[in-house]
């Protein structure tokens, strides 16, 4: 039975972040992995809990602490949403950072602190600056990404035959232009983007076998992320929307998403290493992300990019259960 869970409550670019303080019990398990897969098959009431209505939202986003397994993390995490567990999230990450720090689980530096992330896709190291006048700024380098397809064609029944490009961030997306359905990212309405994102990854989930050459849990599509057309490069940001879980609409730029972005650029040849690139979400907030060094994925050629951003604290909360209340567990509309 849930009696109380403690949350500190933050967003990125207008994403939230609801970070699970106490009363939700270490999940089982050796590795971070296990701690996972605990959660989703024998603990998921409290990820509905807190993340479902009327606690929470359709778009309600969620970070578990557990300890780490990797000998280098400072602190490793769960990451939840409406739909499940993802494996990376770029805007967690970034108030995470900031949270290690006010919260005492690293010692702050001066000028800037390192913390070291343990994610379900691996360790991600995270740049927290800490100048005096600076507030919110994160920087982190993702795991090695890839473009997994390019120029890959999907079949839709409402749209025929679309093209899609599909990378890996430490999550992996289909990547298009929105120009492709007659919609823009900017203008169009939120609620068609993700109808039309939702096709477009029922289409690739059905047709396009995804696997890591690594890790079977990380196998999988996350999302699907529309972009206008631009790389971000040569001073003109690049404006995307990611649609990801079931229909979960992110409000920043997405940081796994934008590490995928880069890594297909890269594949392409349409930026070089150090060169940064700007993207844009629907709340106008701005993540940058430069490319760092290369790597490799068997089979795949690999980069590491840096993402640059800023998260804030919005408040902190005590959620409690009342004996009899039938919707207490959690409801989503949809």
């Amino acid at each position: 039975m849930i009696s109380s869970i403690q949350t500190i409550e933050m967003h990125t670019g207008g994403e939230p972040l609801r970070i699970i303080t106490d009363g939700v019990p270490v999940p089982e398990g050796r590795t971070l992995l296990e701690k996972r897969a605990y959660m989703r098959d024998k603990a998921d009431q409290y990820r509905r809990f807190l993340m479902f209505e009327p606690r929470g939202h359709k778009d309600m986003y969620g970070a578990l602490l557990v300890p780490p397994d990797h000998p280098e993390a400072d602190l490793a995490v769960i990451f939840m949403h409406n739909e499940g567990y993802s494996t990376m999230c770029g805007h967690a990450i970034m108030a995470l950072g900031r949270y290690a720090l006010d919260f005492g689980l690293v010692v702050k530096e001066a000028n800037e602190t390192t913390v070291r992330i343990q994610c379900p896709c691996g360790l991600v190291t995270a740049k927290v600056e800490t100048r005096e006048g600076v507030t919110g700024q994160v920087r982190f380098e993702s795991v090695p990404a890839f473009a997994y397809k390019l120029g890959q064609f999907v079949e839709t029944r409402e749209y025929g035959p679309v093209e899609v490009d599909i990378g890996y961030g430490g999550a992996f997306y289909g990547i298009l232009n929105a120009a492709s359905f007659g919609l823009n990212v900017l203008q169009s309405k939120a609620r068609d983007l993700a109808a039309a994102a939702s096709i477009v990854s029922t289409a690739i989930k059905e047709q396009i076998d995804i696997t890591h050459p690594e890790e079977p849990d990380l196998g999988y599509l996350y999302g699907t992320i529309f972009t206008d057309g631009n790389i971000g490069n040569e001073g003109k940001s690049s404006a995307n929307i990611c649609v990801f879980a079931d229909e979960q609409i992110d409000r920043s730029p997405t940081g796994s998403g934008v590490t995928s972005r880069m890594a297909i650029a890269a594949a392409r040849k349409a930026i070089t290493p150090g060169e940064i690139c700007q993207f844009e979400s629907v709340t106008g907030a701005v993540f940058t992300g430069e490319l760092k060094n290369t790597a490799k994925v068997d089979p795949f050629n690999a980069v590491t990019v840096e993402i640059a951003g800023h998260a804030y604290y919005s408040g902190s909360a005590e959620f409690t259960f009342e004996d009899g209340d039938p919707l207490g567990g959690g409801f989503l509309l949809k």
